[in-house]
């Protein structure tokens, strides 16, 4: 039987941060592979954007109780690098006005 459209959609992920939840107790970070990784993250990122667009944006893109500042700078550096931006690129979108 299958599951209506608002329940499929609160499993979305469920496999992923399972995963990621499993590799992150043992203390083995590489049980997930980065290929999984980054697809994961591309299509996260890609959404949240896309969401920011809408009439409706996201209230924030993480639950800040749920990880450390040094994980999120870590993050956010290694994703303006992938991008080949930096700081002064950073800069011009970080006080942009929405909407």
């Amino acid at each position: 039987m299958a599951l209506p459209a608002e329940a499929q959609a609160g499993l979305l992920g469920d496999d992923f941060v399972a995963a990621a939840e499993r590799a992150l107790s043992s203390g083995q970070p590489g049980q997930v592979s980065d290929a999984d990784l980054e697809r994961v993250m591309t299509a996260a990122v890609r959404l949240y954007a896309a969401k920011t667009e809408t009439d409706k944006p996201p209230v924030q893109p993480i639950t800040p109780s749920s990880v450390t500042p040094t994980e999120i700078v870590v993050t956010a550096s290694d994703m303006i690098k992938a991008a080949g931006l930096n700081l002064w690129d950073v800069s011009m979108w970080f006080n942009r006005k929405r909407g």
